[in-house]
C-alpha cells in the first residue's frame, strides 16, 4: 500500500515523500523590486523536508501584480533573489517549485509605479476590497485586454518560467485556482468576450492551454504542473458550466505529460469533481483537499485510496516547519497565528518550533 511516507517520481525528480507544501502569499518580499529577503530564504529552508514546496504567488510581470509586497520573477534582481532562496532548499535535500501567479482583476493601480490598471479577460469588477499600504480600497473595474495583448500576457508567464529555472526552480506552478487571472479566463462571469478568447467553452479554456503550451515548450513539460481549483468561488468567480469546463481543459492538458495537475478543493462539495479529473488525468494528480479545520494527519488516506498521488498542506505547514515529522507522528501541531499571515517581521513566520524543541 502506498503511503504519503513514500518517495515518488515527479517527472524525473525523486521527490522524498507524498507530501506538498501548498502555495500561500506571505507578503513580505521587503528586498529591494520586490525581492525575497534573508528572512525569506529562512522560511523556506525550513520547510525543505516537505517532498516538494510550491512557493506563494510570484508575479510574472509589474501588471501581475495582486496585493502589496508580492515577490516578481520578472527582473534580473529578482532572478537573482530567488536564487538564494533554491540553493538554500536545495542544500537541505528539498525540491521547490515556483507558482507564477498573475492576479488579473485582483489589484490596484496603487500597488503600480505608473498607476496603471489592473487588466482582465473583461471590464467586469470583482466585489469586495484589497487591502493596500493606504487601507482597503475598493476593487475597480480592470481593462480589458485587446486581442492582440494576450499572446504578450502568455509571453510573460512564458519568460518568468525561464527565469524561475534561471533562479535554480525545479518546475514552475501556474496558478489557475482561487480567481486570479486564469480562472478569469476560465469563468463565464469574468470572461464575456466574444472573440476566439470567450463565449464557448473552447474558447474560455484558450488561454490556460496557450499559457501551458508555452511554458512547456520553454521549459519542458516536466518543469511545469498547473494549479485549478474548480467551483472556487473565492474572488468573485461564478462557475455555472465547471462539470464541463474543467473536464475539457483536462483533455487538452493530459497529452502534454505535465509535471502534474494541482486540484484546490474550494468545499466538500468539489470531491465529485476532483473523482472526475483524477479518472481523465494520467499523470500526477496533487491535492490539496478540502477538510473542516486545517488539513492534518486525517487527510493522508487519499493517497491510499488513489484520490491523489501526493497532498498539498496549507497552513498547518506555515506553523510546522517539520511537518512531515509531525504528520507521522498524528502530532502534536503549532497552532497557526492568523495574524501574522500576511505581511509582518518574523514573528509568526520563522519562528514556530520544530517538535525536538517543543
Amino acid at each position: 500500500m502506498t503511503t504519503a511516507f513514500d518517495p515518488i517520481d515527479l517527472s524525473g525528480k525523486k521527490l522524498a515523500n507524498r507530501i506538498a507544501m501548498a502555495p500561500m502569499t506571505r507578503s513580505r518580499a521587503f528586498g529591494p523590486g520586490l525581492t525575497p529577503t534573508d528572512s525569506v530564504v529562512e522560511y523556506y529552508a525550513q520547510r525543505a523536508g516537505a517532498g516538494l514546496i510550491i512557493t506563494e504567488g510570484i508575479q510574472p510581470s509589474i501588471t501581475g501584480q495582486g496585493y502589496p509586497d508580492t515577490p516578481g520573477l520578472h527582473s534580473d534582481e529578482q532572478v537573482a533573489a530567488w536564487r538564494r532562496v533554491t540553493d538554500a532548499v536545495h542544500a537541505k535535500g528539498g525540491k521547490i517549485f515556483a507558482q507564477l501567479m498573475h492576479s488579473g482583476r485582483i489589484g490596484h493601480p496603487s500597488l503600480f509605479p505608473d498607476g496603471r490598471s489592473s487588466v482582465a479577460p473583461s471590464a467586469v469588477a470583482a466585489a469586495g476590497q484589497l487591502f493596500t499600504h493606504e487601507g482597503p480600497k475598493d476593487f475597480l473595474p480592470p481593462r480589458a485586454l485587446d486581442t492582440a495583448e494576450i499572446p504578450e500576457v502568455v509571453e510573460e508567464f512564458t519568460h518568468s518560467a525561464r527565469n524561475a529555472v534561471e533562479a535554480g526552480f525545479d518546475g514552475v506552478e501556474l496558478h489557475g485556482a482561487n480567481g486570479y487571472l486564469i480562472q478569469q479566463f476560465l469563468a463565464s462571469n469574468t470572461n464575456q468576450r466574444t472573440d476566439e478568447w470567450g463565449g464557448s467553452v473552447e474558447n474560455r479554456i484558450r488561454f490556460a492551454t496557450e499559457v501551458t503550451r508555452s511554458v512547456v515548450a520553454a521549459i519542458g513539460a516536466d518543469r511545469t504542473g498547473i494549479r485549478l481549483s474548480p467551483r472556487n468561488e473565492y474572488n468573485d468567480i461564478a462557475e455555472t458550466d465547471a462539470h464541463e469546463v474543467y473536464p475539457a481543459l483536462i483533455r487538452e492538458l493530459d497529452p502534454l505529460g505535465l509535471a502534474y495537475v494541482h486540484i484546490s478543493e474550494a468545499n466538500e462539495k468539489a470531491r465529485e469533481i476532483t473523482l472526475e479529473l483524477r479518472r481523465q488525468y494520467r499523470g500526477t494528480v496533487v491535492l490539496n483537499p478540502a477538510t473542516e479545520g486545517p488539513t492534518d494527519h486525517a487527510a493522508l488516506p487519499l493517497i491510499a485510496e488513489g484520490v491523489a498521488d501526493i497532498i498539498a498542506f496549507g497552513s498547518l505547514f506555515l506553523a510546522n516547519p517539520d511537518l512531515p515529522v509531525r504528520l507521522q507522528s498524528e502530532g502534536p501541531y503549532n497552532a497557526p497565528v492568523p495574524t501574522a499571515f500576511f505581511g509582518g517581521g518574523d514573528e509568526g513566520f520563522i519562528d514556530y518550533p520544530v517538535l525536538s524543541t517543543v
